[in-house]
């Protein structure tokens, strides 16, 4: 609760899909680890070694998770850096091989820009397009492939429609040419379940504060024989994949997430879906001109991205928050953007109807009382916005006509 004044605003955050709010239980898991167990796990000693071995503990965790071992866990500085290591590490390491790549028009800007970077350095890449779900052609990735083709990266879940990805069907195909595929998972994982011993997904990235871990540390999973060329070098830890020495708190925190993740999934993705088709619900009742964005299934349970028709998303969002609510446009390192979201655009969206969209992602301290209020601020907020806008062009239908 805010004080104002007097008065007290109620603050709702529908924004999990940006980042999420630290678990008490991970903050107290990585506590000791910020104070008296302070140890380099690099060191001999016995500080040292209880670094370590919390390091040994999480990574057992997290592999656990996605159904991994735990010396496929590579633990990162965050999931752009995983996308980054991926990537440029896969390419790098199988240059002699080939120099085409493929990737999805709808991929996390650390993936595109990761691609766009190696177009420099002279490999070749094409972009996928999707249909008006935000959902992949299978036969397109098919017709893609080529003999110079050397890494496939498809986003498992889509971090602005939540639209999942048919991993299962695109590693079929990609494994069946021998090809390297990466997934980005960081929106998924935690929320869905992914059991890398059914999937054969060669790598995959993955984020601690999308999971109600700390911010600053993930993961990327590098299925054992995978061959990788490191993008940081220094010291050789993480088994010479990545250099630096580790940061304990925030690994100790990725791995408690991890486990509660994994015990908790099930209840709270139910949950979640519940008050997700509620607040839909209750939009389309009060609320003319709105439209679903993504597949109304294939999706995860805690996102619902929708347009306004005759309401700028940013407007919308700015007056949310005004009444103490959050949510977004879209992808949160693209705020302050002014262009619409690629991924609307992409499923083939107009600039108008993409510019005017909004996510509201949910999440575990999201509660049922959240939810009622949004359904009572936003019908107000969006008719306000619509009768301004519709001022505006009677204003300017005017002026023009005066000067003529």
């Amino acid at each position: 609760m805010l004080e104002t004044g007097k008065a007290y605003m109620k603050k709702i955050y529908l924004d999990y899909n940006a980042t999420t709010p630290l678990d008490p239980r991970v903050f107290e898991a990585m506590l000791p680890y910020m104070k008296e167990e302070f140890g380099n796990p690099s060191s001999i000693h016995s500080f040292g070694r209880k670094g370590k071995a919390a390091l040994d503990n999480s990574r057992e965790q997290v592999a656990e998770l996605i159904g991994a071992l735990p010396k496929e866990v590579v633990f990162t500085s965050g999931g752009s850096e995983s996308n980054n290591f991926a990537i440029k590490g896969i390419a790098l390491s199988l240059r002699e091989k080939g120099s085409h790549l493929i990737t999805t028009k709808v991929e996390h800007a650390s993936v595109i820009e990761s691609f766009e970077f190696l177009r420099t350095l002279g490999f070749k890449v094409t972009y996928l397009g999707v249909d008006e779900y935000g959902l992949i052609d299978l036969e397109e990735l098919k017709r893609a492939i080529n003999d110079e083709t050397i890494l496939v990266s498809v986003m498992f879940a889509n971090n602005e429609t939540g639209v999942i990805m048919p991993i299962e069907e695109i590693a079929e195909i990609v494994k069946e040419k021998g090809i390297i595929l990466h997934t980005d998972a960081v929106q998924a994982v935690g929320k869905i379940e992914i059991d890398l011993r059914k999937i054969p997904v060669d790598l995959l990235s993955l984020s601690a504060h999308k999971l109600y871990g700390p911010k600053g540390i993930g993961a990327l999973f590098i299925r054992e024989g995978v061959k990788i060329t490191p993008i940081i070098h220094g010291g050789g830890q993480e088994r010479g994949r990545r250099s630096g020495t580790e940061n304990v708190p925030g690994i100790v925190g990725l791995g408690k997430a991890c486990e509660i993740a994994k015990e908790e999934m099930q209840t709270e993705n139910a949950r979640v879906a519940e008050f997700r088709d509620k607040l839909h619900r209750g939009i389309l009742e009060k609320i003319d001109g709105v439209k679903l964005n993504g597949h109304p299934e294939r999706r995860l349970a805690n996102t619902l991205n929708l347009s306004f028709k005759g309401v700028d998303g940013e407007s919308l969002v700015i007056n949310l928050d005004l009444e103490g609510i959050a949510v977004s446009t879209g992808s949160a390192c693209s705020e302050g953007n002014v262009d619409p979201s690629h991924v609307l655009l992409a499923m083939g969206m107009s600039r108008e109807l993409a510019t005017s969209s909004i996510r509201f992602s949910l999440g575990r301290f999201t509660k049922r009382e959240d939810i009622e209020h949004v359904l009572d601020i936003l019908p107000g907020i969006v008719s306000r916005i619509r009768e301004a806008n519709l001022s505006q062009e009677v204003k300017a239908s005017k002026e023009t006509q005066e000067a003529w």
